[in-house]
């Protein structure tokens, strides 16, 4: 976790071959996409991914990207439950209540 809130994601311990491969294609995809080339897809590829699975994750990637140039370009900002709750680990319920995660 904390190797994920330093922004490396690489550091972090327990992720998945499967895990790694997205955020190896996400990191990309979100930082240089006009240099994306075939080759940057074979990490996906390399565990069964086909040309419909690419795409999907291509959307995910695309649309949290969208969503974030949003909130950013419009000021918007975390009320204040959300973001103790992403400093503190407690997860926040649909009816209100809280409940701590397990680390």
């Amino acid at each position: 976790m904390e190797a994920i809130k330093a922004g490396d994601w690489r550091r972090a311990e327990g992720l998945s071959e499967r895990e790694r491969a997205l955020c190896t294609v996400a990191e990309k995809m979100s930082a240089t996409p006009t240099r994306m080339v075939e080759e940057d897809w074979q990490p996906l590829r390399a565990i069964g991914f086909d040309d419909k699975a690419c795409l999907e994750v291509g959307h995910i990637v695309g649309i949290f990207n969208y969503l974030t140039r949003l909130a950013d370009g419009f000021g918007l900002a975390l009320d204040a439950g959300t973001r103790a709750a992403s400093e503190s680990g407690v997860t926040l319920l649909s009816d209100g209540s809280s409940v701590r995660r397990r680390t």
